[in-house]
């Protein structure tokens, strides 16, 4: 991959050295990247102009980079700062929600593979985190996303098991392997009310979920959080504040 720029948020980062950054960056057209970003740290006047004084988590900006299919970073050249979610900054809810969207994006999303849905999502819903009130509809706006963009887009109208139609009921029950609603009952399957089903339906279908029953909308976040476990087949730490509430 030749010298590219292109609009990036930053998903993860540690310091490297007193003056240098390991980053991993979803980019707009060229997916995931994790690169070395030399000097970003530093003080100097030359180093600021290049770096915006450094890269931030949850952070928006333009970045210039050159990947070498021969090295394992890539050489994150330049740093543009565009969006810091100062807002983030002053609520820890939406911080740490928004510390989940990252890291689930992270472990979703393979290096290198674009993934334009996906920046969407994330953009949207740190965009969304700025009202408190408006946070859980964000995340489930974002889970939903993400989960389809990655190709795993829960199936709501069919049962996963009969390969029919699903029949009207008082609760279903969602098989995290089929990866969708059925009638039947599994011992690793996990029980899902009709009101949590309606509202991922029209979730679904594109139509507007603002006036969302608030406990309907907590127990499809948690739906959606616990399916990207199961597929991960691991609990991202940052799990526990959609599972504990959000």
């Amino acid at each position: 991959m030749p010298r590219f720029k292109d609009q990036a948020i930053c998903i993860r980062h540690i310091d490297w050295s007193e003056s240098s950054q390991v980053v991993v960056l979803l980019t707009l057209e060229h997916g995931k990247l994790r690169g070395v970003a030399k000097g970003s740290k530093r003080v100097s006047p030359s180093a600021v102009q290049r770096f915006s004084g450094g890269i931030e988590l949850l952070t928006m900006g333009q970045v210039v980079a050159v990947s070498k299919r021969t090295a394992e970073l890539a050489t994150v050249t330049e740093w543009d700062l565009e969006n810091d979610y100062h807002f983030l900054r002053q609520n820890l809810r939406g911080q740490r929600l928004a510390m989940y969207g990252a890291d689930l994006a992270n472990a979703m999303l393979a290096d290198e593979d674009a993934h334009p849905g996906a920046f969407k999502a994330v953009s949207d819903f740190l965009d969304g985190l700025a009202e408190p009130d408006w946070q859980a509809l964000a995340l489930l706006r974002f889970q939903w996303a993400l989960l389809e963009d990655c190709g795993y887009r829960p199936e709501l109208g069919r049962d996963v098991r009969r390969d029919g139609l699903l029949g009207e009921a008082k609760a279903y029950t969602f098989d995290p392997v089929a990866g969708g609603l059925t009638i039947e009952n599994g011992i690793d399957d996990w029980r899902v009310r009709r009101q949590t089903v309606a509202l991922l339906r029209k979730l679904s279908a594109g139509e507007d979920i603002s006036n969302a029953n608030a406990d309907s909308v907590g127990r499809a976040n948690r739906l959606l959080c616990v399916y990207a476990r199961s597929i991960l087949d691991k609990e991202l730490p940052t799990m526990q504040v959609v599972l504990n509430g959000g």
